[in-house]
């Protein structure tokens, strides 16, 4: 009643937080370093699979699985539920046969689902029915190879059984507005909620057969918690009980390792149960051996070999939760009883995958005895010391012993004949070798790898454990000279025949040589090895290679031919970047880096000379110009072009190479015309304008400096530039050619100067050419006054009301360029300054805050020496109010 007349809004909101809770501290009663159960789930649904058909029988439900109304008696509701379960036990079941995996997989995800909806359309007792009938499932091993598949499918329905059951009670403790503490005591719960998990546990009991009893009151053994303090440490030894009645060794083993998920879930300090369990295991080990299993193995045609790697992931897992923080002297214990039982390979692989490696390495070479000592028919050697060499890369055994251990374990996987079961070994013994010994061990297991993989090219079946030896030995060897001084490394790679694979692995090479390549380097065997890995990725690329994709490869070449230094042998160097460039022309970002990369020994060479170029460093810079001058064009990005032509003209410009230098300026004003007016960026079109705004104006900060040709007119590279500007296809709307013009003006008033601003060092510029010739003053004023020409022409178009943000905008602008670069003296000048201040108020566009602090700034440089006719200015300049 309390809960009825509660608002369920927050109440349902305090339970979904507390349920949060609750489940994060069920998962933090063990530590990080407990391997969960969810991590092995995929990989025992993808190892454990078939090919024969399956059988199951689904649950027929009926109407009377539905609960009764809120007005019916509690005992009649009780009642009914029984009966219906009496039911189930007659047969309302139908067997589906000749069922494919993945139809049996499909039936067990719509049995999961029909017990959510039951649950949901609160017919309990239906849903008690389907885990029930689940359950059963599990003691059916017709299709054997399939059973640890089977076991983790089904599992999974028993896990949202148990949660569903003790979310519900859970919910039924609310009282007054409250709910549970994270920590309850029994003594926290109403009657209600114990009375109802009492049924629970008394309808489970009265399930007939064992196995299905077993697993469904085990996935709600954390419910006992309602019930009393003990509830769970008394449950738990009468489940291990319960399973030494099961008679299938597989079935019991996989029950076992059910209790042990469920009991470290609920309970990882009750560890005295999950210890029974484990000694119970031990005490019925042999059935597996016996009769009846090898007529049952005969039966379905499946060899031994075949058969006991079944037990692996519930002997793994049951071990494991034993083995977890377990103190050496039990680890002790149960390796001895392990080694007294005959026919115990199973065991001790089980043992070396759940131990602790640190346990297992300091105990290797007695292992390695109880490894030989192991019958070879039933468990293959070389399983055994794959598990061995997992726990080596792990941790590391005593050094006396570290040889003895290798040549053991590589006596017994040396012999394999199957190539599938030697790689598999080999790929985890290559980590050992490469960890503990030198190149010349690596060099001879390689041999072997190679020696084994390469007839009938079996290398084709296993590119993963290819790809894995790789990745561990490039791991453990980060100096590359000693890398590629292993003589049988480059062979290795030769196995990767498939190009995808081959691929992946130069970029994995090339990763870890820019992660670790501290200093550049200029030795042949580096530099050889790994132009071919380059040459290897670089050749992959095609029409269908992916955008990403090449701009990685390109991003891991770079990174090798920064790494590249011949020192001081620059002819060396060039003729490295000359070979790099035939090798790698297909990418776009290797190009550019290699211009740059050029460009930057130009400079480097300059430094040396001190500016000074002898004859032989004058023709090396002009070699290097010449290189750039030659890739630039086959460059597809317009923008990287006319970047690298202004870099490189600015490069010859520092190195005296004049003549050079004016190639790159007109090659960059001859393509200005072939800018489109969108472009991709980042795989989006947007307008060009901007960009060429951008690129103009750091164009016009060189041509500052760049002296006039002797054959060619007064400031012909700035006419050019204009020409071409005034001829490109601006849009309708855009304002950007004005402010390129008014940019023009800025360079104008530059080079009118009789020191300019800054020069090129051993370069003279125009101010010395020319000293202040009138000729040339007046060549520049007349440029002037045509540019102004055309943004005068311009402003007028923009008479219209639409435009007339644009014209003040434009008018302010241009106004401010006459303050900062004009000579206000001139009355022409001062008129026109005085007409734009007017026109940028005319319309009320403009802020006035900026006209104001404009105003201002006139008035304070008028006190300036020299600038005492700019407050005669001022006084021409008046303030409009918005008004």
């Amino acid at each position: 009643m309390f809960a009825a007349s509660a608002d369920p809004a927050p109440l349902a909101a305090a339970m979904d937080n507390s349920r949060k809770k609750r489940d994060r501290d069920d998962y933090s009663t063990v530590g990080s370093d407990f391997e969960p159960w969810a991590s092995k789930r995929g990989e025992i649904l993808a190892r454990y699979t078939t090919t024969e058909k399956l059988s199951i029988n689904l649950f027929m439900g009926s109407e009377k699985g539905k609960a009764g109304t809120a007005t019916s008696a509690m005992s009649e509701k009780v009642r009914t539920r029984l009966e219906e379960l009496d039911d189930f036990e007659e047969g309302s079941q139908k067997e589906l046969l000749n069922l494919t995996q993945q139809d049996y997989v499909n039936r067990i995800e719509e049995l999961n689902q029909s017990l959510k909806d039951a649950w949901a359309s609160d017919q309990k007792v239906k849903a008690l029915k389907i885990v029930i009938q689940c359950s059963k499932l599990l003691s059916d091993t017709s299709v054997i190879q399939f059973y640890p598949s089977k076991f983790v499918l089904i599992t999974d329905i028993l896990d949202t059984f148990g949660k569903l059951v003790y979310e519900r009670i859970f919910s039924m403790c609310v009282d007054n507005r409250s709910v549970l503490p994270d920590h309850f005591s029994p003594e926290n719960v109403n009657d209600t909620a114990k009375e109802t998990c009492l049924n629970w546990f008394f309808k489970i009991a009265s399930i007939r057969e064992l196995i299905p009893r077993f697993y469904v009151e085990a996935s709600i053994l954390k419910c006992n918690k309602f019930l009393s303090k003990t509830g769970i440490s008394e449950c738990l030894p009468r489940l291990t009980c319960m399973v030494r009645g099961i008679g299938d060794p597989l079935v019991s083993v996989y029950a076992r390792a059910y209790l042990c998920r469920v009991g470290m879930e609920v309970a990882p300090h009750l560890k005295e149960s999950l210890n029974k369990n484990f000694f119970d295991f031990l005490l019925t080990f042999k059935q597996i051996h016996g009769d009846t299993v090898q007529n049952q193995l005969v039966l379905q045609g499946v060899e031994l070999p075949s058969y006991l790697p079944l037990y692996s992931p519930a002997m793994d897992w049951v071990f494991q939760c034993v083995s977890y923080r377990a103190p050496e002297a039990l680890l002790t214990e149960m390796m001895e009883r392990c080694k007294k039982l005959g026919n115990n390979a199973l065991l001790l692989n089980s043992v070396m995958s759940a131990f602790r490696a640190e346990f297992i390495a300091t105990r290797s070479m007695d292992f390695i005895g109880m490894i030989k000592e192991c019958d070879e028919s039933g468990f293959p050697k070389h399983l055994l010391f794959r598990s061995l060499g997992l726990n080596l890369a792990l941790a590391d055994p005593p050094e006396s012993d570290r040889l003895q251990i290798l040549n053991e374990a590589w006596k017994v996987i040396t012999k394999l004949k199957n190539p599938q079961d030697y790689i598999n070994c080999a790929e985890v013994w290559v980590e050992y070798t490469c960890k503990h010994f030198t190149k010349r061990e690596v060099n001879t297991v390689l041999a072997d790898v190679i020696k084994h993989m390469t007839p009938d090219r079996a290398f084709e079946d296993s590119y993963p454990q290819l790809q894995s030896i790789i990745k561990k030995v490039i791991a453990h060897f980060h100096d590359f000279s000693v890398l590629f001084s292993v003589e049988k490394f480059l062979p290795f790679l030769d196995m990767f025949q498939k190009e995808s694979v081959r691929v992946e692995v130069c970029k994995c090479i090339m990763e870890v040589f820019i992660k670790h390549q501290q200093e550049p380097t200029k030795d042949p065997v580096i530099l050889n090895a790994l132009l071919h890995v380059c040459k290897t990725m670089h050749d992959s690329v095609n029409a269908l290679t992916l955008e990403d994709e090449k701009r990685m490869l390109a991003y891991l070449i770079n990174g090798f031919i920064k790494m590249v230094s011949f020192g001081r042998d620059f002819e060396q160097q060039l003729s490295f970047y000359v070979e790099t460039r035939s090798m790698f022309c297909n990418l776009e970002p290797v190009l550019v880096q290699l211009i740059h990369s050029v460009n930057r020994l130009a400079m480097e060479t300059r430094k040396v000379m001190k500016g000074n170029h002898s004859r032989k460093t004058a023709a090396f810079v002009r070699a290097c110009v010449a290189y750039c001058f030659i890739t630039i064009p086959s460059l597809v990005g317009i923008f990287t072009r006319l970047n690298l032509y202004l870099h490189s003209g600015q490069v010859a410009l520092a190195n005296q190479c004049l003549s050079q230098a004016d190639a790159f300026f007109k090659a960059a004003i001859s393509l200005v015309p072939e800018v489109p007016k969108m472009i991709n960026i980042d795989g989006k079109m947007r307008p060009s304008e901007s960009f060429l705004l951008e690129f103009l104006c750091n164009f016009f900060s060189t041509l500052l400096i760049v002296p006039d040709h002797p054959e060619h007119g007064v400031l012909f590279l700035v006419r050019e530039l204009l020409n071409v500007i005034q001829d490109y296809a601006w849009e309708e709307n855009s304002d950007e050619k004005i402010r390129i013009y008014t940019c023009v003006l800025h360079l104008l008033s530059a080079m009118s100067q009789e020191t300019y601003l800054y020069h090129v060092d051993k370069v003279d510029s125009n101010d010395s050419l020319y000293g202040g010739d009138a000729k040339f003053l007046a060549e520049n004023n007349k440029l002037c006054e045509t540019v102004m020409t055309q943004i005068l022409e311009h402003l007028k178009t923009l008479a219209k009301d639409e435009a007339l943000k644009r014209q003040s905008s434009l008018g302010l602008s241009f106004f401010n360029s006459i303050l900062a670069h004009g000579d206000l003296r001139n009355n022409r000048l001062n008129q026109l300054s005085v007409s734009l201040w007017h026109l940028a108020q005319r319309h009320g566009c403009v802020d006035t805050r900026t006209m104001v602090k404009t105003l201002e700034y006139i008035k304070k440089q008028s006190k300036q020496p020299d600038m005492g006719h700019l407050t005669e200015l001022a006084l021409r300049l008046p303030l409009q109010t918005r008004t």
